[in-house]
């Protein structure tokens, strides 16, 4: 159970500070017009780029460089160079977005968690209110109690939710 005296997070974004999170997400997006998105078949049907495969790619396009002669009219080096220079910017860009996602998930658990805790202690007391015969614990503890209700067991309402 959480410890109330330990209460990690006691803030809110300000409707500010929101706007200005969904306006420089928005100009991401407005940044890269280019980003796609794959259905679960197209993701599993692609070649995937792993450091070895990034390796042989630069390889591959250092000797195409180095041999223009080699290179078959289908092939576009220019093109290859774009795809592997976009590759390695968005992987730089999908680091840094990947440590904001887990930081920005872990606070979100951390609130949900203190929050969710509070909450189940609210209840507790409310429930020794109804006990102890307060007015208005009853309604209270009715209310709080239907999260409960479909937890299997006896039927009767679990004594440390």
């Amino acid at each position: 159970m959480a410890n109330l005296q330990n209460n990690r997070l006691n803030v809110t974004a300000t409707a500010e500070q929101m706007t200005a999170v969904k306006t420089a997400l928005q100009t991401i997006n407005t940044n890269l017009p280019f980003l796609v998105g794959l259905t679960d078949a197209e993701r599993s049907s692609l070649s995937s780029m792993d450091v070895n495969n990034k390796t042989f790619t630069e390889d591959a396009l250092n000797s195409a460089n180095n041999n223009p002669t080699l290179v078959p009219a289908y092939i576009n080096v220019a093109n290859l160079q774009n795809d592997l220079t976009l590759f390695s910017q968005l992987d730089e860009i999908l680091l840094l977005a990947r440590q904001l996602c887990e930081r920005i998930e872990d606070t979100k658990i951390l609130a949900g968690s203190e929050a969710y805790e509070a909450a189940r202690l609210f209840y507790q007391a409310s429930k020794t209110a109804a006990e102890a015969g307060v007015p208005g614990a009853d309604a209270v503890v009715s209310q709080l109690s239907a999260r409960f209700s479909n937890q299997g067991g006896s039927g009767q309402q679990p004594t440390n939710p």
